[in-house]
Formats: C-alpha cells, sequence, structure tokens
C-alpha cells in the first residue's frame, strides 16, 4: 500500500494506547451470539402471535388487503429516517431491530394489554362506550408508548456507541414506531374491510375501506412515528450528556420525552370526541405544526453534525493522521457520495467498501471529540479514539485519492490561467489503486 507523502504514522502517545492484558472470557448467557439468538427467538415468537391474533379477528382476506395496504407508507418513512441518518449511518441490525420490535413485540403487548384494560373497565363501569372512550384517550397511550420506547432504551443500553446523540434517538424511535403503525394498520384495515364485506358495500370512496386508508395511510402515516420521536429525543438528549454528571437529569429526560409522547398520543386519539369537525381542527392546528417543528429540529441537527465534522477532524490534520483535503470533503454528503463514486470506478468494491468505512469512522471520530471537548465523553474516551484513528490509518490508501477528488470536484477552486487540467489526474490509463 503506498503511503501517503507527508503523514507518517503518528507517535503521539498522549493519544492513547490499546490496552493490554487478558480479557475476562463471558459466561455463555453473556456472549453476543447466545443474547442475539434469544432476542431473535423471541421476536420470531411474537410474531407468530400477533400474526395469529390480527388474522383472528380480520379473517384471511381481510388480513391480506389489510397488509397490501398497510405496507405502502412503510418503504418512504424507513427511507426518511435513513436519509436523516446519513451523516453517521448506524448499523442496519439495530434498524431491523427497532422495526420489528414495533411491528411485534410492542404490536403484542398493545393489543393484549389493551384488550384486558378495556374489558376490565367495561366490566367495573357496565359502560362499553365509556370505557371504550377510556382505553382510547389512556390506556392506549400509556401502554403502547411504553411498548415502543422499550425499543429505544433497548439500543440506548446495548448498543450505546451507536447511540450517541438525537439524530440517533429520533432514528431508532421512528422506525420502531413505523413497524408498530404498520401492525396496527393491518388491523384497522382489515377489520373495515370486513366490515364493509358484512355491510355489502363495495370497494369505492365510500367504504369504510377507503375512509380507513385516507385517514391513517394518507393523512396521518406519520402519527406513530412522531409521538415515539419525543422520546427518541429524550433519550438522545440524555446520551450526549456528559455519563458522570446530571445522573438525575439523564434518567428524567427520557422519561419527560416519553411523557411528552404520551400526552400526544392521547390528545390525538381524544380529537373525534371533540365534536364533528374536531379531529380535522387538531390534525391541522397541532399535529401539522409539531410534525413541521420535529422535522425541521431533525433535519437542523443532520446538518450541525456536518459542520461539526468539518470543524472538529482539523485537529488531526495537524497531527497528520489526515490529509488536509479530507475535513471539507467528510462534512459534506455530496463529496462523500463523489468519494465512493470515484473508489468504485477505480478500486472496486473493496475500495468503495474501505471509503464507506473510512467515512464512517471519521464521523465517529470528530463526534466522540466534540463531545470530548464538552467534558461529555465516557472515560473510555482516548481509547475509543484511538481504535477509531487506526481504523482510518488501515483504511487511508483507498480513502485519500478518493477524498482528495471529491474535495476538488464537490467545491473546485481557483486555478491560474496557465493551469490546464484536472487537479487529480483522470482517464483509462490512471488507477489510483494500481500500486497496492
Amino acid at each position: 500500500m503506498a503511503s501517503y507523502p507527508g503523514c507518517p504514522p503518528p507517535q503521539d502517545h498522549a493519544l492513547g494506547t490499546r490496552p493490554t492484558g487478558a480479557v475476562p472470557h463471558p459466561r455463555w448467557w453473556e456472549r453476543t451470539g447466545v443474547r442475539a439468538a434469544a432476542l431473535a427467538t423471541l421476536l420470531a415468537l411474537s410474531g407468530a402471535v400477533i400474526l395469529a391474533l390480527v388474522r383472528e379477528q380480520t379473517g384471511t382476506e381481510g388480513f391480506l388487503v389489510g397488509l397490501g395496504l398497510a405496507v405502502l407508507p412503510v418503504p418512504l418513512l424507513i427511507s426518511a429516517f435513513r436519509w436523516l441518518d446519513r451523516v453517521q449511518p448506524g448499523p442496519w441490525r439495530n434498524l431491523v431491530f427497532s422495526f420489528a420490535w414495533g411491528a411485534c413485540a410492542a404490536a403484542l403487548i398493545a393489543i393484549v394489554a389493551n384488550s384486558f384494560a378495556t374489558r376490565w373497565i367495561e366490566t367495573a363501569t357496565a359502560d362499553p362506550t365509556g370505557a371504550d372512550t377510556l382505553g382510547a384517550t389512556v390506556i392506549a397511550p400509556v401502554v403502547e408508548e411504553s411498548a415502543k420506547a422499550a425499543a429505544v432504551l433497548l439500543v440506548f443500553l446495548f448498543r450505546r456507541r451507536d447511540f450517541t446523540g438525537i439524530v440517533d434517538g429520533v432514528v431508532i424511535a421512528g422506525v420502531t414506531a413505523t413497524g408498530f403503525a404498520f401492525t396496527e394498520n393491518i388491523l384497522y384495515l382489515g377489520n373495515a374491510f370486513g366490515t364493509d364485506q358484512l355491510t355489502g358495500t363495495g370497494p369505492g370512496l365510500s367504504s369504510v375501506t377507503a375512509a380507513t386508508f385516507f385517514v391513517r395511510i394518507v393523512m396521518s402515516p406519520f402519527a406513530h412515528p412522531l409521538f415515539t420521536v419525543l422520546t427518541g429525543i429524550g433519550f438522545g438528549i440524555a446520551a450526549v450528556m456528559a455519563p458522570d454528571r446530571g445522573r438525575v437529569r439523564r434518567l428524567l429526560l427520557p422519561l419527560a420525552g416519553l411523557l411528552a409522547a404520551m400526552g400526544m398520543h392521547a390528545f390525538w386519539n381524544g380529537s373525534s370526541s371533540f365534536g364533528e369537525y374536531g379531529f380535522f381542527a387538531v390534525y391541522a392546528a397541532f399535529m401539522v405544526p409539531v410534525f413541521g417543528l420535529v422535522t425541521w429540529l431533525a433535519v437542523y441537527l443532520r446538518h450541525r453534525e456536518l459542520r461539526t465534522v468539518r470543524t472538529e477532524l482539523s485537529v488531526y490534520v495537524v497531527a497528520g493522521w489526515l490529509a488536509p483535503p479530507e475535513p471539507f470533503a467528510l462534512g459534506s454528503l455530496k463529496a462523500r457520495r463523489l468519494a465512493r463514486e470515484y473508489a468504485a470506478h477505480y478500486g472496486g468494491k473493496d475500495a468503495e467498501k474501505a471509503v464507506t468505512a473510512y467515512e464512517a469512522y471519521a464521523t465517529s471520530l470528530a463526534l466522540l471529540r466534540h463531545r470530548g471537548r464538552r467534558g461529555r465523553a465516557g472515560a473510555d474516551f482516548v481509547v475509543r479514539e484511538r481504535e477509531l484513528l487506526d481504523a482510518l490509518w488501515e483504511r487511508r490508501g483507498f480513502a485519500r485519492p478518493a477524498l482528495a477528488y471529491a474535495s476538488q470536484a464537490a467545491a473546485p477552486v481557483w486555478r491560474p490561467p496557465m493551469y490546464v487540467g484536472p487537479l487529480m489526474p483522470q482517464g483509462p490509463a490512471y488507477n489510483p489503486y494500481r500500486s497496492q
């Protein structure tokens, strides 16, 4: 691998060294594989039970119709959260777990707990209408938001390195709620279809199925994600706080986010009891503005992460770990994309994977240093910093030519009139990875 001119391997011991010593052998129940298998089994069993329950309530035909209609907003919502997470993409396994938890475990908890609570209230009060209203406005928000928040809590506790800020909380919470809404929409749309079958209503705009589809899929596919995102914001703020400072606040912030999610959910569910146009009034005057505010906050935080990358990585240029063009290129999504394309064109898939990993490690390093400067990094800051620097150094041969090209292509610099040609040579005969 060709070395980069002017950047010898740094010998700054202040950056930390690898820990030495024997690593204790984990007990069998502490092994990652055992925990992953247990979690997968739990989710699979929950999925099988929820599938049977929903199919029992809707019938086979209603289930298939509900499934076909409920799946429509899922790719759009997942793509939106993935787009938001592009600066520091989290592992796919976290998103798969979050969606599966929402669609299977959280939905199962909600169906069982809501049904039990509503029937208990109905028996105790002998008022079916009041029980349904109380169940929708009080019981359901508490049970459903708590069940969805469990996924955010699990990622926060057991995937702490992947949960470093508010954006991570928003993404995990949003994907979890998307899975929950998917299962719930199957149930509602399947029941609506069954109602149309019983009444003999045709598949027209006046059918219950069409009305349910319009309200849940067209008007408010973002409702459940919006509620749970408030919980994710609470966890995200707690994640950026120093581990040894404000422990009470770190515990209260997620709880405050959860309570806000429950309150907003209850207000939304109770809107139908506010009169003939209560639902539409709450939708226009409350839901849409809050959705716009949360969206603006998420996009703002995404851009702030890019600025942090550009600012914090400059110190590593001075230390010799990074090349001068890299902070700008790594702080621009356009430049990142160009770097990956450049690496794929000249170096193949291996080079593209190396550049992708380099971008991810560099972003983690910048955000880690940002937390460290503010006194919010954990006790393993030095060790983690060195791990990330070593990971970057191992991939520098692939990444530096690609990022140098990307920094020029994304923001061309002024050249003297006598200079002809690009700063980086190109063409069929040129291959920056030939020496590797």
